[in-house]
């Protein structure tokens, strides 16, 4: 991943975004050329002077101390998720001169893990990778997710079944705002690991077949995936409103536990009982996995 690039079209799509108005700048100059903020007015507002910032803006972040990225992240009114991809990318721009490879991310868990997840029987769970694959689940999570294993890629992929996958508009009741949250989530894994041959090729096939992953990579945004409310329409059960919570994993960099249990009583409840059952007269656990070594 190109640092200089990426510096410049984040900040530059940011700086996009926010008009004079939203930031309280009396519109001066005649007509504008830029939808946004110009760039003395970021400037401006970070108290820095504008050559600075156009140099910063350019896409040399070397140097650049804390205080003056969290002035141009208030200045460009970034979320926490957007904060923290500036400051990932700060660190790329101030290693040393020599790239440094990220560590592998193995293709498969510790026993303990699976453990874990057999261990969880009444919510789907997986743990899943930085690039997007389950590595492993639990039977409900093989269930929830078995329309993604119909497909020949492996391992199993959320952005492949996104955006190479016709089914997912279906399994997905809001395909756009899943495959705007996958993309999102799937940068700011790149700026955290530039360097990650696994996710560069992702990155690289997705923009080769989709053009719809390409406009949104396209976009710059990212985005902090911990918890909230998913919907699915699953091919077996219907509806399914479940919550998710994803819980990094220390000992594992890299990998992340993801759980959707249901609001207890609620009719998704009643639906995951059912799915258990299908997943189970139908031996999906073990399908699945037979194809995921196949």
């Amino acid at each position: 991943m190109d640092n200089r690039a990426e510096v410049r079209q984040f900040l530059s799509t940011r700086r996009g975004r926010i008009t004079p108005e939203q930031a309280g700048i009396e519109p001066y100059g005649g007509r504008r050329r830029v939808p946004g903020l110009r760039r003395e007015e970021v400037a401006r507002r970070a108290g820095v002077s504008v050559d600075y910032y156009t140099r910063l803006e350019r896409g040399n972040l070397a140097g650049v101390s804390d205080s003056v990225l969290d002035a141009i992240a208030g200045a460009l009114e970034l979320d926490r998720a957007e904060h923290d991809h500036l400051y990932d990318l700060a660190r790329t721009a101030n290693m040393s001169g020599r790239k440094r490879a990220s560590a592998p991310v193995p293709a498969s868990v510790r026993p303990e893990l699976r453990y874990l997840l057999d261990t969880i029987t009444g919510a789907p769970a997986f743990i899943g990778n930085n690039r997007m694959d389950i590595v492993a689940a639990n039977t409900l999570g093989y269930a929830l997710y078995s329309d993604m294993y119909r497909g020949p890629a492996r391992p199993a992929n959320h952005s492949r079944f996104i955006f190479l996958d016709p089914r997912a508009h279906n399994f997905y009741t809001d395909w756009e705002r899943a495959a705007n949250a996958n993309v999102a989530i799937l940068r700011r894994e790149a700026g955290r690991n530039p360097h990650d041959k696994g996710i560069a090729e992702l990155i690289g096939e997705l923009s080769m077949r989709s053009d719809e992953f390409r406009t949104r990579w396209a976009a710059h945004n990212v985005r902090r995936h911990y918890s909230g409310t998913k919907f699915f329409q699953h091919p077996v059960v219907g509806l399914l409103e479940l919550n998710y919570q994803v819980l990094g994993l220390e000992e594992d960099p890299g990998h992340s536990l993801t759980v959707y249990p249901a609001t207890p009583g609620s009719p998704s409840e009643e639906a995951l009982k059912l799915l258990a059952s299908w997943a189970v007269t139908e031996n999906i656990a073990e399908l699945a996995q037979a194809n995921a070594r196949g």
